[in-house]
């Protein structure tokens, strides 16, 4: 499936896009809110994967519904080498069918994952996922995929 395009505010205020990853593989992650002890695991995970993610010519990309002055305060506080995108309307969390009843029934960003291969396909889907683990299994799994 071709993963949906989309363009939103980085952390720095810069448009990105989907896009301007063509020819690498992503790892678009969606996550419920900066800074709070799962979504910090969560990116810590990434953070200390990132070389040998770049190496697998792969680039992570983060997505929640957290102000750009909010994500650029987390990416300081942890030391995180990644993008993370605001997506204030949940427009684009919505398109990936990570929006919706969480935590204790909440409704809001679900942690889910997808895999985007250098063409723009969707080529796996993480839709529960464990956040200190979560990068391990990114890895051991774009391992497989790039050996196809």
């Amino acid at each position: 499936m071709d993963a949906f395009d989309f363009t939103l505010k980085d952390h720095a205020g810069t448009d990105r896009s989907l896009h301007d990853w063509r020819g690498k593989w992503v790892v678009l992650y969606f996550y419920p809110k900066d800074d709070t002890p799962g979504c910090t695991s969560e990116a810590c995970s990434f953070r200390d994967a990132n070389e040998a993610l770049l190496a697998q010519d792969a680039v992570v990309v983060g997505i929640s519904k957290d102000s750009v002055e909010s994500h650029a305060a987390f990416r300081q506080q942890h030391a995180l080498p990644f993008t993370l995108l605001s997506d204030p309307t949940h427009e684009t969390i919505e398109q990936y069918g990570a929006w919706g009843p969480g935590f204790m029934g909440h409704i809001g960003t679900k942690r889910q994952t997808f895999i985007i291969d250098p063409q723009g396909k969707i080529v796996k889907e993480y839709l529960k996922v464990t956040p200190a683990q979560h990068a391990t299994h990114i890895l051991n799994d774009l391992a497989v995929l790039q050996s196809r």
